[in-house]
Formats: C-alpha cells, sequence, structure tokens
C-alpha cells in the first residue's frame, strides 16, 4: 500500500479552489423550438395539424366572403382511426349557407388535412374573431378633385339638362367616372 499523502492545509486548499472550479459553468438553455421539434412533429402525426393551418387557408377554402362570417374552431378526433370533425364557429344567419355549402367545404378541408382526416363538420353559431391573418377589406385612398380641363368638359357636358337634382346626381357620377380613369 502506497503511503498516504498529506491532506493540504486550509492555505493551500484556497489556493487550489482559486484556480480551480469546483462547479462546471452554466450552459444557457437551448431554444425553445429547437427542444420542442420533436415533440410538436410527434403530437402532429398522432393528432394532425389542429385548426390553426386551417385558419391560415380560411378564405381560400371557403372564399372571402364566407370567411368574414366564419372561423374554424377545433378539430375533433373520433377513437382509433375513426375520421374527426371540424367544429366551425358561425356569425348568425351564415350558418345556412355553411351547412349548404358543407360538401364543397369538406372537400377543399380535405385536401390540407389530408383525405379522410375529417367528414362532418360541426356548426356554432357565434361571434366571429377577426384575425390578423385574414386579409381585411382593401382601404381604397380617396381620390383628389378633378382637374379644370376635366370640370369643364363634364360641365359642358351637361350643359343642356335642368337645373336639379338629376343634373346634380349625373355631374356626380361624371366625376367618379373620370376619377376613375385617372387612378
Amino acid at each position: 500500500m502506497p503511503p498516504r499523502r498529506p491532506l493540504p492545509t486550509v492555505q493551500e486548499a484556497a489556493e487550489i479552489l482559486s484556480r480551480r472550479r469546483s462547479k462546471p459553468p452554466r450552459r444557457s438553455a437551448p431554444p425553445a423550438g429547437r427542444s420542442l421539434a420533436p415533440v410538436l412533429k410527434v403530437l402532429e402525426e398522432r393528432f394532425g395539424q389542429g385548426p390553426g393551418q386551417l385558419q391560415l387557408k380560411w378564405g381560400e377554402i371557403v372564399g372571402e366572403t364566407l370567411a368574414r362570417h366564419t372561423e374554424p374552431v377545433k378539430l375533433v378526433k373520433a377513437r382509433g382511426n375513426a375520421p374527426g370533425t371540424l367544429e366551425l364557429r358561425v356569425a348568425g344567419p351564415a350558418a345556412a349557407i355553411v351547412q349548404h355549402q358543407a360538401p364543397d367545404i369538406l372537400k377543399k378541408v380535405s385536401l390540407i388535412l389530408g383525405e379522410g382526416t375529417i367528414t362532418r363538420l360541426r356548426i356554432v353559431q357565434g361571434a366571429v374573431r377577426a384575425h390578423a391573418a385574414r386579409p381585411q377589406a382593401i382601404r381604397r385612398r380617396p381620390k383628389g378633385p378633378l382637374d379644370a380641363a376635366a370640370e369643364q368638359a363634364l360641365a359642358e357636358g351637361l350643359a343642356d339638362q335642368p337645373e336639379g337634382p338629376l343634373r346634380e346626381a349625373l355631374i356626380r357620377l361624371g366625376r367618379e367616372t373620370l376619377r376613375g380613369r385617372s387612378g
């Protein structure tokens, strides 16, 4: 048996510890996306993409007009491999239109989620939230006044009309028509 080495003194221990770290340096946590990606991939394969994917393309599926009055809420999976149900929130009387177009909607949803993923629509009436992903109505800039030459040509064209509401309406119509050509 080799001879035992004597323990260092307090001063020697302090010097050793000052030169050498007793714990490894802390590493920062990895990005959450990198850690969650494998878990989310497994969940997506098992349960499907969910209504988030549908909300992004909802305007393409049902059309912009109907998309303003409807939104996909959730996908309800049936037990086993049975097809599920898509729950839609519909504002007021648009429910009748959605019910009428249900087969077409189901076909288009099947293109995105996969054939046989859902076979039924469940319509729930309620207020529909506006989504940032959903394109809003395009706002048009107000057009400026007509230039003097166009205004004069319009006045000359309507010179034979008698004064009154009909002439005023024709002037407004002429201005809007001429503004539309220039813009």
